[in-house]
């Protein structure tokens, strides 16, 4: 597997597992597949309601915490520090961790200051209970003034980005403030699988359309957590790291 790292110093694996959407017992179920097959990385969110789960499958399958790495998020109804406080108490106690790796800004707000909702995480850094922050579904001009409000290194913006839907200009200004970007919906919510032109690629080195849509991600060097609700779509969107698509390949989809 491989790892980014983030402007905290802290690795991140380029490939995780979304969670959306995955809840009750698929949601437990897939997890404890996941990582069986060897993910490592887990995305979930206080929104998505399925923490409870998760906590539950990690301590059932006995991973150690230390080879996970755990995202989760505070959704934009409550991004006032007291609010955000909370909000995160609920999260790590559903997960029955004692911290998460990365904690984002769900959505970003108009009416509640960067520097209030920030300044809630930081005091959660500095109580040991997250190791980076970063946020989501932020433009290029809500990720300066982000930047410009933060003591601490925003270390990704994740946001919805794919071969139909590739947000060149906000990930070169991204990368050029040290940001990587995290692709959730990296493919389309499975309406990629069915792609001919992803298809016509994969067919030349023996991989599906969904393949070919990942594996361009990775490429590029995005961070990407793709959402599985079979152990066999869960063992398709692992087997990314044996092959690569030429440079042409790559021109064309990016395309």
């Amino acid at each position: 597997m491989e790892n980014i790292t983030l402007a905290s110093g802290h690795k991140i694996p380029i490939l995780g597992l979304g969670t959306w959407r995955l809840n009750g017992h698929q949601c437990e179920q897939i997890v404890k597949l996941a990582i069986d097959l060897g993910y490592t990385h887990i995305d979930t969110a206080w929104m998505y309601k399925n923490q409870r789960e998760i906590g539950k499958a990690l301590r059932e399958i006995g991973v150690e915490r230390e080879e996970l790495f755990i995202t989760s998020k505070i959704w934009h109804t409550h991004l006032k520090r007291d609010d955000v406080l909370s909000q995160f108490q609920i999260c790590i106690n559903d997960l029955q961790m004692e911290y998460v790796d990365l904690l984002l800004i769900h959505w970003p707000s108009d009416t509640v200051p960067y520097e209030e909702t920030i300044g809630a995480f930081k005091e959660i850094y500095d109580d040991g209970k997250v190791k980076s922050i970063g946020i989501s579904n932020f433009s290029i001009a809500q990720v300066n003034e982000a930047c410009e409000k933060s003591e601490l290194p925003i270390c990704t913006n994740q946001v919805e980005y794919h071969v139909r839907n590739n947000k060149e200009a906000l990930r070169k200004h991204c990368v050029e403030r040290n940001i990587p970007i995290t692709a959730h919906r990296p493919l389309s919510a499975g309406n990629l699988s069915g792609d001919k032109e992803l298809h016509e690629i994969g067919s030349k080195h023996g991989k599906t359309a969904a393949q070919v849509a990942l594996r361009w991600l990775i490429q590029k060097g995005i961070i990407t957590i793709p959402k599985s609700g079979s152990e066999a779509h869960l063992r398709e969107n692992f087997e990314l790291f044996d092959w690569q698509l030429t440079d042409s390949e790559m021109q064309t989809l990016e395309n």
